[in-house]
């Protein structure tokens, strides 16, 4: 059974910095793409990371360019998402998501 956890979420203030991790099981991650995707209150879900099955290839949203770092470990069957620098807008749900399949998402709440 396809499984993907999503931990690390919290409230920080803002300029402050988060860790999600994405927790994979029931299938081999060194195969798949991983995206994490955010959905804030009332609005759509949007992409905001992606990265490719060897972690070579890593693509942003514009409005986390050279904020936000996703990174891979394999043999761990974990995604990572390191946040700095964090704004009061990037509040919402984050999901991490194979093709066809999402987690159940971990809130960040950015507030002072």
């Amino acid at each position: 059974q396809v499984q993907l956890v999503e931990s690390g979420g919290g409230l920080v203030q803002p300029g402050g910095s988060l860790r999600l991790s994405c927790a994979v099981s029931g299938f081999t991650l060194d195969w798949y793409a991983i995206g994490w995707f955010r959905q804030a209150p009332g609005k759509e879900r949007e992409l905001v990371a992606t990265i490719s099955d060897a972690g070579d290839t890593t693509n942003y949203a514009d409005s986390v360019k050279d904020r936000f770092t996703i990174s891979r470990d394999n043999a761990k069957g974990v995604v990572y998402l390191q946040m700095n620098s964090l704004k009061p807008e990037d509040t919402a749900v984050y999901y991490c998501q194979r093709k066809g399949s999402w987690g159940q998402g971990t809130q960040v709440t950015v507030s002072s």
